[in-house]
């Protein structure tokens, strides 16, 4: 079993953060303790954005595919220190482009769990951005967990076929 996590973070969801099945990648690395008593500690093995993923076709069973959901957030807020960014303008880009590149990544087979809060963009325009839609998942929460099978149908290809 091969699992990448595509935007690791600071493994918060894990329960096993060095899961030995698991390759850990995000695009930042970063460390810092807050007054608080937190630290915010991203620390992948590799380093690389979710938009261009440096693996071969094929490679993983399983991907985990959190991404960042802010666009508004200071750029050195907690907030985004902790969660990264996304554009503004280009996040339906950028995610389409990183689902794309975990679907590229992922056996022929394999499964993608995407996660996702809503608090600023709502999951139905993210669904409508990656022009996939998940085959099951939590549909009332504010925080989505749903699974995706490679390159299933989007809903308007289900219909007619």
């Amino acid at each position: 079993m091969k699992i990448l996590d595509a935007c690791c973070g600071s493994r918060m969801f894990w329960y096993d953060k060095q899961e030995e099945h698991t390759t850990y990648m995000d695009v930042r690395k970063y460390y810092e303790e807050l007054p608080s008593g937190h630290v915010i500690d991203v620390d992948p093995d590799v380093q690389a954005d979710f938009r261009s993923i440096p693996f071969d076709d094929e490679t993983f069973d399983l991907v985990v595919f959190d991404p960042p959901h802010l666009i508004h957030a200071g750029d050195r807020s907690w907030l985004a220190k902790k969660y990264g960014k996304l554009d503004k303008e280009r996040w339906p880009d950028d995610l389409k482009k990183g689902f794309d590149e975990c679907n590229r990544v992922l056996k022929a087979n394999g499964t993608l769990i995407f996660k996702w809060n809503e608090d600023q963009i709502k999951f139905r325009d993210v669904i409508k951005a990656i022009g996939q839609r998940p085959i099951f998942g939590d549909q009332r929460s504010k925080t989505r967990w749903s699974v995706f099978l490679k390159g299933d149908k989007d809903d308007s290809q289900r219909k007619n076929s």
